[in-house]
């Protein structure tokens, strides 16, 4: 992205530009998940209910005492900050396409406008199974950048870690819900699971661009782990307000994503969130996004279903609705991005306040 002044499709509408000073957030879960090790039933139950609560109230919450080792951490952020060093043309090398949608990209759209970053995206296992989507095959195989040692061993070890961490989540997310703790697991035997590297370098004008604007995460669970910089804001349920996740050394963000919401039928509900960019500093982000296999049909778990609750969701393909999500970042849609909210049963009962 380099000398780019301000392109006007990095320009985000007046009514969702940040505000030049977004309060910081307080109040925020913080879990430590130290008590998983111990094996002990009733600490285990107590942390799922602080996972459950946290889920229903923010759709969000930072963990600590997660286990991921720190070596794994550093060694994969290392290698983040060394490929985006690398020249433009280097990094050209490994750009997505349509066809191919893993590797660099820079200019991501998020709801139509531009984001101010560039990504590297990834599959935790090569080779995935085949991606059964609407418009024929895509590839995922990764394009692992040359000559960039170690590169490719650190973002394994680190995705291996984030998998383990996803799974424990799961858990807590499941026995929370009152469901047996490995009653989600089998949805991510064959998963579409990937990674992002995330750079934003500083912006001429952060209070008109967002490094990514305003969504939800359309998937079961994102692991986000962040650097010090900081730029997060999510929606504050309360009052609908931005507010700004400060970062906490050694943590990792979990967001509940729409496959969760959908599955707990609207018990929880995912986060809405940005990232908001700034003139001095770059930062950079590493997003896990856990999401089950291409031919899973999303929709609320039966045990969560009865005659007093039921679905709120019609059914829906989640290789199909991922599809149309990536297309959109291709090319100007029409239509904002299919959300599920399209899924959404007429009949359904109101949201509980």
């Amino acid at each position: 992205m380099g000398g780019l002044s301000m392109d006007q499709a990095f320009v985000q509408a007046p009514e969702h530009r940040p505000k030049p000073t977004v309060t910081e957030a307080t109040g925020i879960p913080l879990i430590d998940l130290t008590p998983l090790a111990s094996g002990n039933a009733a600490a285990v139950d107590a942390l799922a209910a602080e996972v459950g609560a946290a889920s229903r109230d923010w759709g969000f919450f930072v963990v600590v005492g997660h286990g991921v080792p720190a070596g794994a951490v550093a060694r994969a952020t290392e290698a983040q900050r060394a490929f985006f060093a690398l020249p433009a043309e280097r990094k050209a090398a490994v750009r997505r396409s349509e066809a191919e949608p893993l590797g660099y990209y820079e200019s991501e759209h998020t709801k139509n406008v531009r984001d101010w970053k560039e990504v590297y995206d990834l599959v935790p296992r090569e080779p995935p199974p085949p991606a059964a989507v609407a418009d024929g095959e895509l590839v995922f195989a990764n394009k692992w950048p040359q000559d960039l040692p170690g590169f490719r061993e650190a973002l394994e070890e680190y995705v291996k870690a984030m998998e383990e961490l996803a799974f424990k989540i799961l858990e807590l997310i499941a026995r929370s819900l009152n469901l047996r703790p490995d009653r989600l697991h089998g949805f991510f035997r064959d998963q579409t699971t990937f990674i992002r590297l995330n750079h934003y370098p500083p912006c001429p004008s952060p209070n008109l661009a967002l490094g990514v604007g305003r969504h939800k995460d359309a998937g079961a669970l994102t692991i986000l782990y962040q650097d010090d910089v900081g730029g997060l804001d999510v929606r504050r349920r309360s009052d609908g307000e931005w507010v700004r996740v400060k970062p906490v050394p050694n943590s990792f963000i979990i967001n509940v994503g729409d496959i969760i919401q959908v599955w707990s039928n609207d018990r929880y509900e995912s986060a809405e969130h940005r990232v908001s960019v700034n003139s001095a500093r770059e930062r950079f982000s590493m997003p896990y996004f856990f999401n089950p296999a291409s031919y899973t049909m999303v929709e609320p778990v039966e045990e969560l279903v009865s005659e007093e609750n039921p679905a709120r969701y019609d059914a829906y393909n989640w290789g199909d609705f991922f599809s149309t999500r990536k297309n959109s970042n291709f090319k100007k849609l029409d239509v904002e991005n299919i959300q599920i909210a399209h899924f959404k049963k007429s009949a359904a009962a109101p949201p509980r306040t």
